[in-house]
């Protein structure tokens, strides 16, 4: 359970170094106010997974200083896209935690990959892709 732990862990800070970078091309108040929900969404889950690795004495790789985005964003379609791209990774890195969890930890997951793949759906009407869902969320493409 420890490298999904990790995954996890590292899914959540990627997402956080992608908001701070979607969050500059977004021009309408309400985008911008969503990216800055799922920030802080990201941010509590990142906190809780530490604590979490710790409590269970996992050893995870500290967070890099920096990320490399997946593509160039210079605007908004672009910052839209990878908000898409990083809530799926995030789904995906959940729903790793299904099969070797249980309880109140396999609830949690379910409950967080639900979460992202929600988010990704709502960015993508935002951003007018269809399909607006994924048959499998979290599951790899």
């Amino acid at each position: 359970m420890t490298e999904q732990l990790a995954a996890a862990l590292a899914a959540e800070e990627a997402a956080i170094y992608a908001y701070g970078v979607i969050g500059v091309h977004l021009e309408d108040a309400d985008e911008v106010a969503r990216a800055r929900s799922a920030d802080l969404e990201h941010r509590a889950r990142r906190d809780t997974l530490i604590a979490h690795t710790d409590e269970v004495r996992a050893s995870v790789a500290p967070a890099p200083a920096a990320y490399q985005l997946p593509f160039e964003v210079t605007d908004r379609e672009g910052a839209l896209k990878l908000a898409v791209h990083v809530e799926d990774g995030v789904a995906q890195a959940w729903r790793a935690l299904l099969p070797v969890t249980e309880g109140d930890e396999r609830v949690d997951a379910l409950s967080h990959l639900t979460d992202s793949a929600v988010r990704a759906t709502r960015w993508r009407r935002i951003a007018e892709v269809t399909p607006l869902t994924m048959a499998f969320p979290g599951r790899p493409g």
